[in-house]
């Protein structure tokens, strides 16, 4: 199992840690601050050993990093990474920002996330929603962003399965379930959300800037998706 320091040291940019797989273009690390792509959200990318990471994975409990060419790594070597913090950064401000819209659609129209993608360029949302009604979907992010002005805390922790399936809005998920972990890693927007998640988010709202709105689309029946931007403000 890999030690995940990418939750335990999110703003973290450089570790060390021991080679314990290889193939030559593929490294296995006891521990890392590379965040493997998981749930649509895209991965962490830097340099391991002077080599380029050019993806990163999980197979399992295990977390893989993809070598841009191979290079020559001993079983039990001490290797030194640095993740790419401006990459990191902003999949941070664009996945808090994904959480807080998911919030405001589930308290004002009871919508259910039916998938997403997190990336650099531009994040997306699909949703459930009954009517296509463009303007309240502009409220739902002109709320955001007053709520990103107004700020507050952003912290992660863990509760147990049972306990935290107890509480309704912790899944806002439409056809996937947390999971089934003893124990699940919740990320709550103080005073705002809570929801089961395994990624890396800014630590106050304020970091996120300025939801951009990009584009609306009628995916279906109720199927309704969004395309978003974080700013600078």
């Amino acid at each position: 199992m890999t030690r995940k320091l990418y939750w335990e040291q999110p703003y973290s940019q450089d570790f060390a840690a021991k080679i314990v797989g290889s193939d030559g273009t593929r490294v296995e690390l006891d521990q890392t601050l590379f965040y493997p792509r998981s749930g649509g959200v895209s991965c962490d990318t830097g340099v391991l050993v002077g080599v380029k990471v050019v993806e990163t994975s999980k197979e399992g409990d295990k977390v893989l990093h993809t070598l841009e060419f191979p290079a020559s790594l001993a079983l039990g070597q001490t290797v030194t990474g640095r993740i790419d913090w401006n990459r990191r950064h902003r999949l941070m401000r664009m996945h808090t920002a994904g959480h807080l819209l998911s919030a405001l659609f589930y308290s004002g129209a009871k919508c259910l996330i039916t998938g997403n993608q997190i990336d650099v360029e531009k994040s997306r949302m699909d949703f459930s929603l009954e009517v296509f009604d463009r303007t309240q979907i502009e409220g739902f992010v002109k709320e955001a962003n007053k709520l990103i002005a107004n700020d507050a805390p952003v912290k992660s922790y863990f509760l147990e399965r049972s306990e935290a399936l107890k509480i309704p809005e912790m899944v806002k998920l439409a056809e996937a379930a947390p999971p089934l972990e003893a124990q699940l890693r919740i990320v709550e927007i103080a005073g705002i959300d809570r929801q089961a998640d395994g990624g890396l988010h800014v630590a106050h709202l304020n970091e996120i800037g300025r939801i951009e709105l990009l584009k609306l689309e009628n995916k279906g029946k109720t199927n309704r998706r969004l395309y978003y931007d974080v700013a600078n403000t």
